[in-house]
């Protein structure tokens, strides 16, 4: 049998990056899905590959540039998908932008809203729908054998955590966090699982801006597990979806944010 296929979006660094080696780690062939920086994508790929050749195997990871928030660009990804790979076993929604400068909700642009809308919710939300498309047709191949495709969208505690001064991302993430049990109520008679996984506060290049606030928050207790995430916290929890441990579950919200999320007295 192939591998089993998917595509990463946002793959070239942080969260994506940690999720697609992952990915490799358990025998994926990969599309690493990147913007602006090859090099990264690139580099990504190749420690994907040297991470299957350690386990005495083969795999393909193909980077693929495509801004998901254009309809032109989302279309040739899941078209070189099917022509290159001829199946998909797992879409993961992680692309996503912050802000260019954090501004007062009284006083934010409507081009950062825009930017925020057409980047972390529109661009998921289509992708999505022309990946479901591909995958129901698969599994309703009558020679259609193995395990059932997935997907897997990264959202942000900013779906439910007021930031005054980044809205247009809250409000984003909030949207976003609704593609989950639309699409896990649609694809469910397909046999297709769908998942939101909820970071917190991760290490990345995102969150380095904003290092010291979060090292002193963090200290004061912010969350119950005193540390910041990891994109290796993320990705464990994209494994243990991709391994069926979670079979009879879908549209399931997966917090992996330290306790964030816990109200406590």
């Amino acid at each position: 049998m192939s591998n089993p296929v998917a595509i990463v979006t946002g793959a070239s660094r942080g969260i994506g990056r940690g999720i697609a080696l992952k990915l490799a780690e358990l025998g994926y062939d990969l599309i690493v899905n990147f913007v602006g920086n090859q090099s990264l994508a690139q580099d990504t790929a190749m420690t994907c590959k040297a991470i299957a050749l350690s386990q005495d195997r083969q795999m393909r990871a193909d980077i693929y540039q495509a801004d998901i928030s254009l309809a032109k660009d989302r279309q040739r990804m899941i078209s070189f998908t099917q022509s290159q790979f001829g199946r998909l076993d797992l879409l993961v929604n992680n692309a996503g932008i912050a802000p260019d400068l954090r501004a007062d909700i009284l006083g934010a642009s409507e081009e950062s809203f825009d930017r925020m809308i057409n980047v972390n919710l529109k661009g998921p939300y289509f992708l999505t729908q022309l990946a479901a498309r591909f995958m129901v047709e698969q599994v309703t191949k009558p020679d259609f054998s193995g395990p059932r495709p997935k997907i897997i969208t990264i959202t942000s505690v900013s779906a439910y955590a007021a930031s005054v001064m980044r809205g247009d991302y809250c409000v984003s993430k909030a949207g976003l966090a609704m593609l989950t049990p639309l699409f896990a109520a649609r694809l469910a008679e397909f046999g297709i699982n769908v998942y939101e996984i909820r970071p917190g506060i991760i290490a990345t290049d995102m969150t380095s801006s904003v290092k010291e606030k979060y090292d002193l928050m963090i200290q004061q207790g912010l969350t119950p597990l005193p540390r910041w995430g990891t994109p290796e916290d993320v990705a464990k929890a994209v494994g243990a979806i991709v391994q069926d441990a979670l079979p009879f579950s879908t549209g399931e919200v997966i917090n992996v944010d330290g306790g964030f999320h816990l109200r406590r007295l």
